[in-house]
């Protein structure tokens, strides 16, 4: 079994796993304790904390070996307007997708509130997109990288980047450096996959445990609106923009993607993923190191379709259930407001709810509505994770191939890139 089918069925017994117990097992103390609050919590997290400890180091080096590799700012510029462009658009389309089938299906009518959830939302502040652009650039550098303010990194190293070309020569040593870092932090990346399957198999049997599938029944409209629409621009919208705008084959891309989704599904975390989806576009899609150590970092912070899609079916579904008629305006405003909030939001915590909250607050719905999705959020959100990295990847290999920075040999090879086994390396005089 290769590495993606290994990670694919201990994601499927987790499913199972979790799901048993919260059937049957949902009030043995034994359980819940020593394995879904214990042995499952305990191996999730170690794999949650190993993928988060991968990503600033792996984010720095690759992107000062990445800018250096480029070596003209004018280039940068002209690949980091494309990419923001390209993630705008796909937002925009994910967004107006979600409300134009919401609107035809109708999620929500005749909704019985009985079933329902129902508690109190309280929206979090959304914080001004004056204070957003200030954030910027970190007061403190060192704090930025502590907390890992993608935003943040981002810009203080390509700052460095940059002053790092211009000081010449003197600079040779530190991008050498940091290239040799930068394929160390890429073996760490393989070392750490060879654990995924396991680190899958827990996260999914706590959260199934925990959640179960019993949630969606009552909100099984909304459910399988969001599900269908993420399906539909992952499948339809995002392969489209591959194969007109990339002219590459979108079976290839998937194909070599399921590790990449199946990660975000498990972990919920486009910023968790980071390392899994830079090693797979540059091993496996042959997108060059210059580019996809900008572009993923910048996706897995910006980029927002999924989220998108979810606040256009959340606001048809919360419509129709209050009995509120929006209009042709209301959803234009609805589209307008996503992309914007998905700018002004970038690399807040909370993202999702604060940008449903905004759009919920523009067009005169009642916030308190968003209780009524939070139960089964969580499951959603898994599935939004997978379509954002698969945005961030899409938008990678667009760019890659308008600057001639993609290697279409090592992208039609299947087997390109593939996570081989790890072997220590061991002194043959010892062994002798």
């Amino acid at each position: 079994m290769n590495m993606t089918t290994k990670i694919l069925v201990w994601m499927v017994c987790g499913l199972i796993v979790g799901s048993l117990i919260n059937g049957f097992a949902q009030n043995v103390a034994f359980i819940q304790d020593y394995f879904v609050n214990g042995l499952f919590h305990v191996v999730g997290a170690l794999f949650i904390s190993g993928l988060k400890m991968l990503v600033v180091p792996l984010v720095t080096f690759s992107l000062i070996a990445g800018v250096c590799g480029i070596g003209d700012v004018t280039t940068l510029g002209r690949i980091g307007i494309k990419a923001f462009l390209l993630f705008m658009l796909t937002t925009a389309l994910a967004i107006t997708l979600a409300i134009t089938v919401a609107v035809m299906v109708g999620p929500g009518q005749g909704f019985d509130m009985t079933h329902a959830a129902q508690g109190e939302f309280v929206a979090p502040a959304a914080p001004p997109l004056t204070q957003v652009i200030i954030d910027l650039v970190p007061t403190n550098p060192i704090a930025a990288y502590a907390n890992g303010n993608m935003l943040q990194i981002i810009f203080f190293t390509i700052l460095f980047a940059v002053c790092l070309l211009m000081v010449g020569e003197r600079g040779r040593p530190i991008i050498d450096i940091s290239e040799r870092l930068n394929d160390v932090m890429m073996q760490v990346v393989t070392v750490v996959m060879h654990v995924a399957p396991y680190g899958v198999f827990a996260l999914m049997a706590k959260t199934f445990a925990l959640q179960g599938l019993g949630l969606i029944l009552p909100m099984i409209s909304y459910f399988g609106v969001v599900a269908l629409v993420l399906l539909l621009h992952l499948s339809g919208t995002l392969m489209l923009l591959l194969k007109f705008l990339g002219r590459v084959s979108p079976l290839m891309f998937l194909r070599k993607l399921r590790t990449v989704q199946i990660f975000a599904f498990s972990t919920s975390s486009s910023n968790a993923t980071i390392p899994v989806t830079l090693r797979t576009v540059e091993k496996r899609l042959g997108v060059d190191n210059s580019l996809a150590s900008f572009v993923v970092p910048f996706g897995a912070t910006i980029n927002m379709d999924g989220t998108a899609i979810m606040q256009g079916v959340a606001t048809v579904f919360i419509a129709n259930v209050y009995g509120i008629d929006l209009g042709v305006t209301g959803y234009l405003t609805v589209i307008g407001m996503a992309v914007l909030a998905s700018i002004g939001t970038a690399g807040v915590p909370g993202v999702g709810l604060i940008m449903l909250a905004m759009v919920f607050n523009q067009v005169g719905l009642p916030i308190e509505g968003i209780a009524l999705i939070m139960g089964v959020d969580r499951l959603l959100d898994m599935m939004r994770t997978a379509v954002n990295v698969t945005g961030d990847a899409t938008v990678s290999t667009v760019v890659a191939r308008s600057e001639d920075k993609i290697s279409m040999d090592v992208f039609s090879d299947p087997a390109a890139g593939q996570v081989e086994e790890v072997h220590l390396p061991h002194d043959k005089k010892q062994s002798a």
